[in-house]
């Protein structure tokens, strides 16, 4: 349940593991580091937005239960109040964006976002959402009472600041097969000419192309406009998959953290360039294992960034008093 007092009181974290989570390097997060560091404090949430046709919302269950098996704590992942994986695209975009202010107030780190198909056109859309795109302010958006709160901002965690939900950051986003004809319908119209432009909404964005993509209407990787962002506040990245993923399965990932040999891959995989070396990527593309372990990267690296902001936020509060 929400509480009034602010998070930097309620976070209780052993004075240890304060000091491994500063210690940690972002962009060299290891197993070890996980299970021995991570998995005793707390995580930012993470907010799945699957396709739009039945059953593809079973594609990120599956991505879910691949990051739980990776080390990522369930509750961070189910909704609050139904403890459904994933949200609908058609769900109002305004209502999601209400949503991550209300996380950020609540858990003290900024949530990520990560959308499958037109789940990917959603989280674009949510970031035009927060970046004031199609409206001046949004109401707060409790998940718990599943109501509109009666203020259109929060009170900023980290700095004690009023932070309207228009201007609240993300830490990473990322999409996988956004585009084509879904484009068309009316939940989409207002996104769709914007589909490429990141706003400054989220630190890191990352988007996935496959190389042929019937769905998102991307039959090679060559001329295909890339995602960008215009203030260069946003790092972007454009990632190319392999062209025989397949759009519709491609978070179908849940058995990864089963497998010993794929599992080491995710666990030691470092970004390099827009497109994997095939060569040396276990598995088959049915596995999804590049989609997987850039995925992993990337919040893993968050996941320590959040952290180390809310230790030295909470740090600084102490020794203010």
């Amino acid at each position: 349940m929400p509480s009034s007092e602010p998070i930097l009181k309620r976070v209780v974290l052993d004075r240890a593991i304060e000091e491994r989570i500063l210690a940690l390097d972002p962009d060299r997060v290891t197993a070890q580091d996980v299970r021995d560091t991570l998995s005793k404090a707390p995580a930012p949430r993470i907010i799945l937005l699957h396709g739009g046709v039945f059953p593809v919302h079973l594609a990120m269950t599956s991505f879910a239960n691949f990051l739980i098996g990776m080390g990522y704590p369930e509750a961070r992942i189910k909704h609050p109040g139904d403890e459904r994986w994933s949200h609908s695209p058609y769900e109002p975009s305004e209502r999601v964006a209400g949503m991550i202010a209300w996380f950020y107030e609540q858990e003290g780190m900024r949530p990520m976002l990560i959308g499958h198909s037109q789940g990917g056109m959603q989280a674009i859309k949510v970031l035009h959402d927060l970046a004031g795109s199609f409206a001046p302010s949004l109401p707060v958006w409790n998940p718990v009472t599943e109501r509109a709160e009666d203020r259109t901002s929060i009170v900023d965690p980290i700095t004690g600041r009023d932070q309207p939900v228009v201007g609240t950051r993300l830490s990473y986003t990322s999409a996988v097969g956004a585009g084509g004809p879904s484009g068309v319908l009316p939940n989409q119209w207002a996104v769709i000419m914007r589909l490429k432009e990141i706003p400054d909404s989220t630190l890191q964005f990352d988007g996935f192309f496959i190389g042929i993509d019937w769905f998102a209407m991307t039959f090679t990787d060559a001329g295909v406009p890339r995602f960008s962002n215009a203030s260069g506040k946003v790092e972007v990245r454009n990632v190319v998959l392999p062209a025989g993923y397949l759009h519709v399965t491609v978070p179908t990932t849940q058995h990864l953290p089963g497998n010993p040999a794929l599992r080491a891959y995710i666990d030691d995989y470092r970004p390099a360039g827009e497109r994997p070396d095939e060569s040396s990527m276990p598995g088959s593309y049915s596995d999804n294992v590049y989609y997987a372990a850039e995925n992993w990267y990337m919040i893993k690296r968050h996941w320590v960034l959040e952290l180390q902001r809310l230790v030295r936020a909470r740090r600084a509060l102490l020794a203010s008093h």
